[in-house]
């Protein structure tokens, strides 16, 4: 699966945003400062990000940017695809009859690359901004998980 710096800043940019709003516009240099990106990469990611209809602009003195909605109804899936970064393990294109080889026949592995993505995309689409900024990530991943077995039993 190929994730590029666009998602990967794109998630960063948006988590840093839900933590430091509390309300009031975040100035993108603010962000840019704290997590170590270019300013005019997060301008740019940012514009797609308005589009996508997750955050909001406030021109003038104080503005910046806020969430459009609250952290917890904002999937990470929906932040990635905002920024056109499709989650994909395959190197098909989707909705191509063309296959994966240059002969345009699909890998023997496709099916399993493929449900791979599909299961990154569900992950994805079951996290949340406010998972990620409220360290819940860590429970969600100990879910499912054989309890260590106590030395006594």
């Amino acid at each position: 699966m190929k994730l590029t710096t666009k998602g990967r800043y794109a998630v960063m940019a948006m988590a840093d945003l839900a933590r430091h709003s509390s309300g009031s516009p975040v100035a993108l240099a603010e962000i840019a400062d704290r997590q170590e990106i270019s300013l005019s990469y997060l301008e740019q990611l940012f514009a797609k990000l308005r589009r996508g209809d997750l955050v909001k602009s406030v021109r003038g003195p104080g503005g910046g940017y806020l969430l459009s909605r609250e952290a917890d109804d904002i999937r990470i899936s929906d932040v990635i695809l905002a920024v056109d970064e499709p989650i994909k393990a395959t190197r098909c294109e989707l909705g191509s009859p063309k296959g994966c080889l240059p002969s345009s026949g699909r890998c023997i592995t496709h099916d399993l690359w493929e449900g791979l993505s599909h299961q990154i995309q569900l992950y994805l689409g079951s996290v949340s901004l406010g998972d990620v900024i409220n360290g819940r990530i860590a429970e969600q991943q100990s879910f499912g998980r054989q309890p260590a077995l106590n030395a006594a039993d």
